[in-house]
């Protein structure tokens, strides 16, 4: 029988030959290249552990396997409780898939839960990564109420492996070259944060033969997708909002209300917006090619007239986003629903922190520090904080559920991202309505950005158009 030796080395296998030499070449050429510097070894990226084994088994070659750090773990559940229908479908898809797949479930759908379903199944040491440190430190308070044992960490200043761990994307790259064989299933969650360049390296440098991605967006305007399913594995199942709404999420509306600028608004509006728009077309900068963003900031920097039309771009932006008839209405939804937990979205920091100084109310955003994080988010749900104003660090991952408002004063064109502020506040409450009101600017390029990310299921049939509150 022929015979080849398996190594972990840096976040890579190395193949050498024992026996029957020469079977290398022929067997697996389209899974691992030829390293002169390692005496004639082959070498594999270490997520192609598992087709390495399966395909030695299939041709009958032995394996001397030096790779795994690891063995099986004796995983006990406690404070259990029973899985509901989809999350037990998609157990039974992601098991069919042996093991290895991208599980697809709104925000506030139990997507955390089935995850550790999924790591008390398969038994092994397991490593989560999570994109935020936030979002780390709850999943090692998850993990540690689930499994009642101590939980490892790596990142914001942790650095315990242990044979369950919880990781940031960027901890996990950094020490995946001596950690990558030390775990046999990985979890990716938020994994649509997989597919950059430096965050994929999380997934190819580590050998976990089991594999779940979690998402509620998976779709990206790049290659990501299939990234996601080289590195993770194909979608094997997925629900959408609107299929759970009324029975696992809370009930919601939608109501896009069209705002109106100023007079003097509008006038500096259209100034500004043809001081920017000449310059783009002057210079032929096609903001559909991936390079035209980039075109458009270096042009500005040095031709003349750049500076200027670059500043006409933010400030036709800044009124757009954020006039005064914006602010109006927000202070006017607020009151109407001031006996519920309010959460109001802006697409920069200037305007959370504009509106937090107009109507004396928390602004949580990247610069906040986690401590005051911590707080803010605990205010919030004991109610004693009944509104929290931010602009993107709470579109994914924090647990929110007491919030059934959604005030969505400016954001960009994502589709992911308005799926991800519609899902902050859908967790299931007893006698929940769920509303998220999107305000837009009339007679400005926030319609066409609304269009755009409104391309979801989730808004179909519920294009409710209003106008200052009233009906079209």
């Amino acid at each position: 029988m022929s015979r080849m030796k398996l190594e972990f080395n840096a976040g890579t296998l190395l193949l050498r030959e024992g026996s029957g030499a020469g079977i290398l070449p022929g067997v697996f050429e389209t899974l691992a290249v030829q390293d002169d510097r390692t005496g004639g070894a082959w070498r594999a990226a270490a997520y192609q552990y598992a087709p390495i084994l399966r395909l030695a088994k299939q041709q009958g070659i032995e394996v001397d396997d030096q790779v795994r750090d690891y063995g099986p773990l004796d995983l006990k559940l406690f404070s259990a409780f029973a899985p509901m229908e989809h999350q037990k479908q998609a157990m039974e898809r992601w098991k069919a898939a042996q093991a290895r797949g991208t599980v697809v479930m709104p925000t506030g759908s139990g997507k955390t839960y089935f995850a550790v379903r999924c790591i008390a199944a398969v038994n092994r040491p397991a490593l989560v990564v999570a994109p935020t440190i936030d979002l780390m430190v709850q999943w090692a308070e998850v993990l540690k109420k689930f499994f009642r044992r101590e939980i490892g960490m790596l990142g914001g200043g942790s650095k315990e492996i242990l044979p369950l761990t919880v990781s940031t994307y960027d901890s996990a790259v950094l020490q995946m070259e001596f950690i990558g064989n030390k775990f046999g299933l990985i979890v990716f969650d938020e994994c649509h944060h997989l597919p950059g360049q430096i965050n994929r390296m999380a997934a190819s440098m580590c050998i976990a033969p089991y594999r779940l991605g979690l998402t509620a967006t998976p779709e990206r305007e790049d290659d990501g997708e299939e990234v996601m399913e080289q590195l993770i594995g194909p979608i094997v199942f997925r629900k959408y909002i609107d299929e759970l709404e009324g029975k696992v999420l809370a009930p919601y509306i939608t109501r896009r209300i069209r705002v109106e600028l100023s007079e003097q608004e509008q006038a500096e509006y259209q100034l500004a917006r043809k001081t920017y728009t000449n310059f783009v077309r002057r210079h032929q900068i096609d903001f559909s090619d991936p390079d035209g963003w980039g075109r458009f900031i270096a042009m500005s920097a040095r031709v003349p007239g750049g500076r200027e039309a670059f500043s006409a771009y933010l400030r036709q932006r800044q009124i757009a986003r954020c006039g005064r008839a914006k602010l109006e209405l927000v202070w006017k939804l607020l009151r109407e629903h001031r006996t519920e937990r309010i959460l109001v979205f802006t697409a920069d920091n200037d305007a959370a922190y504009q509106m937090g100084e107009a109507f004396c109310l928390p602004v949580l955003t990247h610069k906040t520090k986690a401590a005051e994080r911590r707080d803010m988010l605990e205010c919030f749900r004991r109610g004693e904080y009944p509104v929290l104003l931010t602009s993107k660090v709470l579109n994914e991952g924090v647990d929110v559920p007491e919030a059934s408002i959604g005030i969505v004063v400016s954001g960009s064109g994502s589709i992911r991202e308005h799926v991800q502020r519609l899902g902050r506040i859908l967790r299931a409450k007893d006698g929940k309505q769920a509303i998220l009101y999107e305000l837009v600017s009339e007679g400005t390029s926030e319609m066409r950005v609304s269009d755009r990310r409104r391309q979801n299921r989730a808004y179909a049939q519920r294009r409710m158009h209003f106008y200052h509150g009233e009906k079209d």
